[in-house]
């Protein structure tokens, strides 16, 4: 399927703006938390269990991921929330509507996900955040509220990936687990919106409506291991030798190929027997 009318530099930015949010959500997709897609999923939901006890109180309870792995996934969808980065979710949303302005359903479908994501990960007032804290000490008269959505941004930005002290300082009262708690349903729906938007992408551009660079599908975004080992052959020269202007340089003289063990330099480890 092919694509008329636009101009070719709003076609380029809007193709720049998929690319980079292809790269970003396939490393959004290899995080662990998205291993098991149930699991992602019920996260969202905000689940909990709820027991009546005698006395006429009830217990309620909820069971989060550990906060380490919910820290590294929030590292990793950081850039799909923020405006200014170019992966960022509704400027991935704006590619796939200009190149999807002829064709109805694709836009009814984008339209409806772009709502869901303001819903749920940018609310316009706290009626729409979710739900609510509000604390109050009988001893002092001195309350506090606030909404879910400003207690996850407390735990990400305050907490996570910087240190905003306006919104520690905000969020304080309510303690370091309200704010975790706010924050879990936010990164998995933020991660499940970016998967589903990713797998959209793929299939349209499967069909040819998209012609993004395959490279942004297939290069490497993870890594599978981290262990580093190259085999290759190890110069040395005397302290002060000028180093090869670039890679593909000769070497001078006053280098010399190490082929004895006991030629190594002592900062390269040897081998334990």
């Amino acid at each position: 399927m092919a694509m008329s009318g636009g101009s070719e530099a709003a076609a380029a930015k809007h193709r720049d703006r998929l690319e980079a949010f292809v790269l970003r959500a396939r490393r959004v997709e290899a995080h662990s938390l998205a291993a098991d897609w149930a699991e992602l999923v019920a996260l969202t939901e905000m689940k909990m269990s709820t027991t009546l006890l005698p006395n006429g109180e009830a217990r309620v309870r909820q069971d989060f991921p550990a906060e380490e792995l919910v820290e590294s996934a929030a590292a990793r969808i950081r850039p799909i929330l923020l405006t200014k980065d170019d992966c960022f979710y509704q400027n991935a949303m704006a590619g796939l509507a200009y190149f999807c302005r002829t064709w109805p359903d694709d836009l009814t479908w984008i339209r409806a996900r772009r709502a869901e994501w303001r819903a749920r990960v940018d609310p316009a007032s706290p009626d729409e955040a979710g739900y609510w804290l509000m604390l109050g000490n009988m001893a002092t008269g001195e309350k506090s509220d606030l909404d879910r959505h400003k207690l996850a941004m407390a735990w990400i930005y305050g907490e996570v990936v910087h240190h905003d002290t306006q919104r520690r300082r905000e969020a304080e009262p309510f303690g370091l687990f309200e704010r975790f708690r706010a924050a879990v349903p936010l990164i998995a729906w933020t991660m499940v919106g970016t998967i589903e938007l990713l797998n959209y992408v793929r299939a349209l551009q499967n069909d040819g409506v998209l012609q993004l660079s395959e490279n942004v599908f297939e290069e490497q975004v993870v890594l599978t291991t981290t262990v580093y080992e190259v085999t290759g052959r190890i110069y040395a020269a005397p302290a002060g030798t000028s180093a090869p202007t670039d890679a593909l340089a000769p070497l001078s003289q006053e280098w010399s190929l190490l082929e004895k063990e006991a030629d190594l330099p002592s900062l390269i480890q040897r081998p334990r027997s």
